[in-house]
């Protein structure tokens, strides 16, 4: 009987401590450094083969994008713009023609 009390109390003390065990993601980012994933909201971008992975915070207007494995960041880029680009036809031509060269941090 005691056993069983404290598998309970243990069962239920490890239920209470998994959001202090939920580790943030973090990621490399080329000319930023090291850039934390927690208030960004990402999606995998399976259809694509060089982009790979888009993760916008739209309250700073900022994205975090991998392209062919490496993380570039991008400034003032609006949530419509992201939208429009996980909805594309073509993931990379959208890139090439409405992201590359704009959006710059400075």
């Amino acid at each position: 009987m005691v056993r069983r009390v404290f598998q309970v109390r243990l069962a239920g003390a490890l239920l209470l401590a998994l959001p202090l065990l939920a580790i943030a993601e973090t990621v490399m980012v080329k000319y930023a450094g090291p850039v934390d994933l927690d208030p960004f909201v990402c999606e995998w971008t399976p259809r694509s083969s060089f982009i790979t992975r888009v993760c916008h915070d739209a309250r700073r207007s900022y994205a975090v994008v991998g392209l062919g494995g490496t993380y570039y960041h991008y400034c003032g880029m609006p949530t419509h713009v992201v939208r429009a680009w996980l909805a594309a036809a073509s993931m990379g031509r959208f890139y090439n023609a409405t992201i590359r060269g704009r959006f710059a941090c400075s």
